[in-house]
C-alpha cells in the first residue's frame, strides 16, 4: 500500500503514532490502541451487515472480538481515488494459534463453541430464506463445474501428465460429488433456512488459526469479511477438514475435537447430518479441479500433483473417520 492509502487514515478520529505493512493491509498503532487498515472487496450492504454483528458479539466480554471505526462523518469506509473501499478495524497483539499444538487446536475449537452462541444477528424478514447459504445449492454448482472441465479434459487432444493422472480418478470423485448432493437434498432444507433465521445463526465463514489471536488477557478473533447466515457447522467443518487433512484423518483427533465442542454447545441430530455431508463432499478435488482450469495450462505447477495425490491417498481414510465418528456422535 502507497503513501496515498495511508493518508486515507486522516479521516479517521485517532492519532496514528507509526503504521507497518502487513499481509496486504496496514497496521497501525495509535494512542487508542491497535488497529488493521485495508482494503474490502465485498458488498457494502454486507459490510453494514458485518458491523451490525460485531457490535452484538463485541457486547460478550469472553474475548476480543474485532469492531469496524466509523470515519469522523459516521461512514464504514473511505474511498480512494480509484474509488477502492477500505475499512480500519480494532486489532489486538498477540501470536496466531498453533495447530500443531492439540491443546491450542482444542481451545480454538472450544473458542469456537462459545462464540456460536453469541454470533446471533435476528433477521428483519424470517420468511426471507434467501438469506441462508444453501449448501446443496453450492454442491450444484460444484458439480456442474466439474461435469465442465471433465468435457474438456476428455475432449483435450495433448494431454499433460497431470490431467491423465486427473482423468485417472476423476470419475470416482464425480460420482462421490453427485451422491453426496442427492443425499443432502433429500433432507428438507428450507426448513433447515427458517430454523436459521429463526434463531439469527451467523457464522464466522473463515474459522482458521490464522483468525484467532492469543494473548495474556483474553482470545481475539478477528477477520469476520466472511460471516454468513448458515448452520454453526459451517465453522467447525472448516476448522477440522484443514486440520485433520494435515494429520491424515486421525481419528482420535477429530474424536477428542468434536467432543470438546460437543461439551460447550451440543449438536443436534440434524447439526450431525449437516457436519457429516459438509465432510462427505470431495470439496478439495473440487478446489484443485478449479484452480487447474482457471489457471494457465501452458505450465501446470507440480504442487497440483502432490496435492491431488494427498486426496486421493487419505480418500479411504477420511471415509473410515465419517463412518466411525458420526455413528458414535449422530
Amino acid at each position: 500500500m502507497n503513501d496515498r492509502v495511508v493518508n486515507l487514515l486522516d479521516n479517521y478520529d485517532i492519532e496514528v503514532l507509526r503504521t507497518a505493512k502487513g499481509r496486504g493491509a496496514i497496521l497501525c498503532e495509535a494512542k487508542q490502541g491497535y488497529y488493521i487498515f485495508k482494503e474490502y472487496h465485498g458488498h457494502q450492504n454486507k459490510l453494514e451487515f458485518q458491523n451490525d454483528l460485531l457490535k452484538r458479539a463485541g457486547q460478550d466480554k469472553e474475548f476480543f472480538i474485532e469492531q469496524i471505526v466509523p470515519t469522523k462523518d459516521g461512514s464504514l469506509f473511505v474511498k480512494d481515488q480509484d474509488q477502492n473501499i477500505y475499512t480500519l478495524k480494532t486489532y489486538f497483539s498477540g501470536r496466531e494459534f498453533n495447530i500443531r499444538d492439540m491443546g491450542e487446536c482444542g481451545q480454538a475449537v472450544r473458542t469456537l463453541a462459545a462464540l456460536h452462541k453469541i454470533l446471533r444477528l435476528p433477521a428483519e424478514n424470517t420468511e426471507d430464506l434467501n438469506q441462508v447459504f444453501r449448501v446443496d445449492h453450492e454442491y450444484e454448482k460444484h458439480n456442474k463445474e466439474l461435469k465442465k472441465v471433465r468435457r474438456f479434459l476428455r475432449e483435450r487432444s495433448q494431454k499433460t501428465e497431470f490431467e491423465l493422472f486427473l482423468l485417472s480418478c476423476y470419475d470416482a470423485f464425480l460420482e462421490k460429488a453427485l451422491q453426496t448432493t442427492e443425499e443432502l437434498k433429500s433432507y428438507d432444507m428450507e426448513k433447515e433456512c427458517s430454523y436459521i433465521l429463526t434463531q439469527g445463526y451467523v457464522c464466522h465463514g473463515d474459522y482458521q488459526y490464522h483468525n484467532l489471536l492469543r494473548n495474556e488477557e483474553r482470545i481475539a478473533v478477528i477477520n469476520f469479511e466472511k460471516c454468513i447466515r448458515d448452520n454453526p457447522v459451517r465453522d467447525l467443518y472448516l476448522f477440522l477438514r484443514k486440520l485433520l487433512e494435515k494429520n491424515n484423518w486421525n481419528m482420535e483427533m477429530g474424536k477428542e475435537l468434536i467432543s470438546v465442542y460437543q461439551k460447550e454447545n451440543p449438536l443436534s441430530a440434524h447439526d450431525c447430518v449437516q457436519l457429516y455431508y459438509r465432510f462427505a463432499y470431495p470439496e478439495k478435488f473440487w478446489k484443485i479441479v478449479n484452480f487447474y482450469f482457471n489457471s494457465g495450462k501452458a505450465w501446470i505447477p507440480e504442487k497440483n500433483t502432490e496435492k491431488l495425490k494427498k486426496v486421493i491417498e487419505g480418500e479411504q481414510n477420511k471415509q473410515n473417520f465419517l463412518d466411525h465418528i458420526f455413528s458414535m456422535i449422530s
